[in-house]
């Protein structure tokens, strides 16, 4: 079995005076994740890098509100979001009834009463809250993303999703869906240069 990656120095910058229950994440993904099938057991020594630290890096471009998560998984980010931003509220959406265990025992045991997680695919969740924002990682490409989170959000209100090297194609590659669903201000925004050794990538849209 893989050594748990150590902590970068970076995680306390990031989560600041929460970084207890990131630890206690981290430490909790890494025991049980692959037992669970939330992580492949390739990913513990990169676990903080590529996937912890990955989502935190997204965190101050939330706004106070309602975000969803959809397709929440191991938390990635949601759950790290939660913790980042206690002053937000999250709705995990997550159709998988393990990885929905997962999810509120990790909201039970982290005390994160800013979450409640809902066993629901993106296109079923239909909340009576109109969401301010929605997340995603490694749920589909941005083109697919588009019709099944859009219905969940407010007017004027974003998606933050996040992507690898070829967010810019993903872009390119839906125009169409784009112009179907109002996006305007389609951008990536590159986080975490000089701050950890790998960079995290997000398409963010606003929602006409």
């Amino acid at each position: 079995m893989s050594e748990l990656e150590a902590e970068p120095q970076s995680a306390e910058v990031l989560f600041g005076p929460r970084i207890d229950q990131a630890r206690a994440f981290t430490a909790a993904l890494a025991q049980h994740g692959e037992e669970w099938g939330l992580i492949g057991p390739l990913e513990l020594p990169r676990l903080w890098t590529r996937h912890v630290l990955n989502c935190a890096l997204v965190a101050p471009l939330l706004r106070p509100g309602v975000v969803g998560d959809v397709g929440s998984g191991a938390g990635l980010p949601g759950i790290v979001l939660a913790i980042a931003r206690p002053d937000v509220s999250f709705v995990l959406i997550e159709p998988m009834e393990r990885r929905v265990a997962w999810l509120d025992r990790q909201k039970t045991e982290l005390g994160l009463d800013n979450v409640t997680v809902l066993r629901a695919r993106a296109e079923d969740a239909g909340t009576s809250v109109a969401l301010d924002q929605v997340t995603a990682r490694a749920v589909s490409a941005f083109r697919k993303l588009i019709p099944l989170t859009v219905p969940l959000v407010k007017d004027g209100g974003e998606l933050v999703f996040l992507k690898g090297a070829n967010a810019e194609n993903e872009i390119t590659a839906a125009a169409k869906a784009i112009r179907t669903h109002h996006l305007r201000d389609v951008e990536v925004l590159v986080l975490g240069e000089g701050v950890v050794p790998e960079v995290t990538r997000v398409i963010r849209a606003t929602v006409d």
